[in-house]
């Protein structure tokens, strides 16, 4: 049995891929200091023998006992509510955090897999965007220390690829969403799911015209394996290349909720991007892989879970 190592595995897209590996027949570790991610993403597989969850900050060297076989490095506040509340903190898991799970993974001798983001594109000049694409960043904005820590991730990880020939993948996320994902996110998706089911103004920052795209998470997980198992050494998109304004994405969750949420429109944040859509061509061609899940079917659950952790928190 493999064993790999998860950081951030509690949570939203972490629990998610610490579920595939073990379905996979892999043993894994996880590993999380619980900021942003949840003990109950991960309880479930608390009893298992092949599971384990180790508490602790990865921007602080650690050691895991016994061999590795994969280091995932997950571990990030991803949303603009959190990194924008934690900036020092997504700073230092960008460059200490990857710094020290690279030398776990140079140590063990495993194979090594970054999640990476879309937002290195920054508000892209590009469109749609591929991964030969430089990016487009504003480096002291409120949205640069996670823009910037991801850019520094990933130039270290080619750094030890290039300096200690160390097995390196590089995911770009794109817009992922899907159960677990905690009701105060801050990004999109549960914002606008929470605020139809609870019949509040739905809010559209600038005139909503800036465009996503949206991928379900277990599209995503499967993009993700097929990566990892790649001998694919340059970065790769994984996203849903169908690409919709935030405004018809607002009334397509209004309709799909049944609500008569008015909306609401609100200044556009600093450094907002206006386009974002990934070429998923290296994906298509290299890993065979591109999204399944229909939007409305991955609405339909995450709607479901939405309203039913909404019920849990309102008793």
């Amino acid at each position: 049995m493999s064993r790999a190592v998860i950081t951030g595995g509690a949570g939203f897209l972490g629990s998610h891929l610490c579920e595939r590996l073990l379905k996979e027949g892999h043993e894994v570790v996880c590993v999380d200091n619980l900021v942003t991610g949840r003990t109950e993403n991960i309880a479930h597989l608390m009893e298992r023998g092949d599971f384990q969850l180790i508490r602790h900050d990865v921007s602080r060297p650690f050691e895991i006992e016994g061999p590795v076989d994969y280091v995932l490095h997950f571990a990030s506040p991803a949303s603009p509510i959190d990194y924008l509340e934690l900036p020092i903190q997504t700073l230092k898991v960008g460059s200490l955090g990857t710094h020290n799970t690279l030398g776990l993974a140079k140590a063990k001798k495993a194979r090594y897999l970054l999640a990476s983001t879309s937002e290195v594109y920054g508000d892209p000049l590009e469109h749609p965007q591929k991964e030969s694409y430089w990016g487009n960043v504003n480096p002291v904005g409120p949205r640069g220390v996670y823009d910037e820590a991801k850019r520094f991730a990933e130039a270290m990880a080619m750094a030890y690829h290039r300096a200690h020939d160390l097995e390196v993948r590089i995911v770009r996320i794109f817009n992922t969403y899907g159960p677990r994902m905690r009701l105060r996110d801050g990004r999109v998706v549960p914002a606008f799911i929470q605020q139809a089911l609870n019949g509040e103004p739905m809010t559209v920052f600038g005139k909503g015209n800036q465009t996503r795209s949206f991928c379900y998470v277990d599209d995503l997980v499967e993009g993700i394996w097929r990566l990892l198992q790649s001998d694919l050494r340059e970065p790769c998109n994984i996203g849903n290349p169908h690409e919709m304004t935030i405004l018809e994405f607002a009334e397509t969750i209004r309709a799909a909720v049944g609500s008569q949420s008015e909306i609401l429109f609100k200044p556009l944040p600093v450094d907002d991007p206006q386009t974002r859509q990934p070429d998923i061509t290296r994906a298509r061609t290299v890993l065979g892989w591109e999204p399944k899940v229909p939007l409305a079917q991955g609405l339909e659950s995450a709607i479901r879970y939405f309203r039913q952790a909404l019920r849990e928190r309102d008793g």
